[in-house]
């Protein structure tokens, strides 16, 4: 499951700003000019930008190294100690420029409304020292780094020479590139391995509308050619859309939340998926663990943060599921959709006809190995097959319904045939649990767990436990 993730290291470069909110309330307005007077409340600073990428990655539990440029003033200060409260941030990597003012955005706001935007800010080239500085910085932090993301604002950081140096030296250690991009054309970002636009920035870097599912495609595959890497499209209200180069394509709906404020939603998205990857997560389920971040990162005034903590509540709640005895068509469904969620899924089978402390003890050391546990059971015909004509002695329903009732079993799926590998096969569990009287070359369907990444695991039984022992002092009884 998502807390169990272990969270590798983050090189974060881009643009640095300075996020600050003025709160208050307005009640008239004022006589000088038709303006609405704010009585101030309170007042907070927040980082932005790519600071805001590195905030978001350590509340997940990612350790970072940030790199960027400031200036020697006030903004400076304020941002470095707002930064100062994530002790996993390390900020050797901000590089001083003298003369220049450190980005800033101040809010005003009535409420949760927005009144007006202020912004402080010069966009220059940085000199060619100041360049050289960020791509040894970058360097060096990628010396100990397991994902590399460029946060470009358009703010002058990731020009195409620092983006150059910095990409092809993170291909060449085999660290994957992701890139938020503000350009009109992605061709700069070539070597990249990721790149999450929004709507509006790959319809102005493509020339392409985005409407459809199948127009989203289309415009990321036409974004790819100038790059050279995948595509995830930030669709707001309409989820994401991953496109890959192998041919793969996920559409993933967004999740209902109440918008406040969509400021920093895209930086969430970004740290997220770095900090997925660097779980040794795949693509696919850190798109789906970043859509539900995104939607917590909206339902926030101003720029913020998204903790493991409220991550891993909303993800437990999108996994919930009361239906326990289900088909194998809807296993496969949710079986997937937990594995995508980051759930490790158990599987074991059997008969378990009358179930006794042997079985109990099963189900409970299978349960240990993950955080979802299935279990197959074998239909009525399939164990007459197996345990002759007088068995089972419960119907299959009665079987399953009490295999159900455990509080270690998630999903209940019945099968028809002798052996559990056509349902194997379906679900593609992370774990395949027998009792220790196999050996793991003799597991039916370990191969194909094995294959797909999984592992067998073999638990000791309890001896003397079994049905047939118990038909057996019933019929002798009698």
């Amino acid at each position: 499951m998502f807390d169990n993730f272990e969270f590798g290291r983050l090189v974060i470069i881009g643009d640095l700003l300075l996020d600050q909110y003025v709160f208050g309330s307005v009640g008239r307005i004022s006589p000088e000019a038709p303006v609405p007077v704010l009585l101030k409340s309170h007042q907070k600073i927040v980082p932005g930008g790519a600071a805001n990428v590195a905030v978001n990655a350590a509340a997940l539990g990612c350790s970072v190294g940030l790199i960027g440029v400031v200036g020697a003033d006030k903004n400076a200060v304020a941002l470095k100690q707002a930064l100062s409260l994530w002790p996993s941030i390390a900020l050797q990597g901000l590089v001083e420029l003298s003369g220049w003012s450190t980005i800033s955005k101040m809010r005003v706001l009535s409420g949760q409304q927005q009144i007006v935007r202020i912004d402080e800010e010069t966009v220059i080239d940085f000199p060619l020292e100041t360049q050289s500085r960020l791509i040894e910085e970058c360097k060096t932090a990628l010396e100990m780094a397991d994902v590399l993301i460029c946060s470009d604002y358009a703010k002058g950081v990731l020009s195409e020479n620092v983006l150059k140096n910095i990409i092809d030296y993170a291909r060449s250690k085999n660290i994957p590139v992701i890139v938020d991009p503000k350009r009109n054309n992605f061709s700069c970002y070539r070597g990249a391995s990721l790149i999450t636009p929004n709507r509006a920035e790959i319809a102005r870097a493509t020339g392409l509308s985005l409407h459809t599912n199948q127009e989203a495609e289309r415009a990321a595959q036409v974004a790819s050619e100038q790059f050279g890497g995948d595509v995830l499209i930030t669709r707001s209200e309409e989820g994401m859309s991953l496109w890959q180069r192998n041919g793969h394509v996920r559409h993933e709906v967004a999740h209902k939340s109440e918008v406040y404020d969509v400021s920093g939603a895209g930086d969430t998205v970004l740290a997220t998926i770095g900090s997925v990857l660097s779980a040794k997560q795949d693509l696919d389920t850190a798109v789906v663990i970043a859509t539900v971040a995104a939607s917590i990162a909206v339902s926030k005034v101003g720029t913020a943060a998204v903790s493991r903590h409220e991550l891993s509540q909303k993800l437990s709640g999108d996994i919930r599921d009361n239906t326990i005895v289900v088909s194998l068509e809807r296993a496969q469904a949710l079986v997937n959709n937990w594995q995508k969620h980051g759930a490790s899924v158990v599987f074991t089978n059997g008969c378990f006809d009358l179930v006794h402390p042997g079985h109990i003890s099963l189900i409970h050391a299978a349960a240990q190995f993950g955080d979802k546990l299935v279990v197959a059971l074998n239909s009525d015909a399939s164990v007459r097959r197996l345990k002759g004509e007088k068995r089972p002695l419960q119907n299959e329903v009665a079987r399953a319904t009490v295999m159900g009732a455990l509080r270690d079993v998630d999903l209940v799926v019945i099968f028809q045939e002798d052996t559990p590998l056509e349902v194997i096969k379906v679900l593609k569990p992370n774990v395949l649990v027998k009792g220790a009287d196999y050996t793991e070359d003799a597991v039916i369907g370990g191969d194909v767990v094995k294959a797909a990444g999984g592992r067998v695991e073999l638990v000791s039984l309890v001896e003397g436990c079994s049905t047939s022992n118990l038909v057996n002092k019933m019929t002798s009884k009698a």
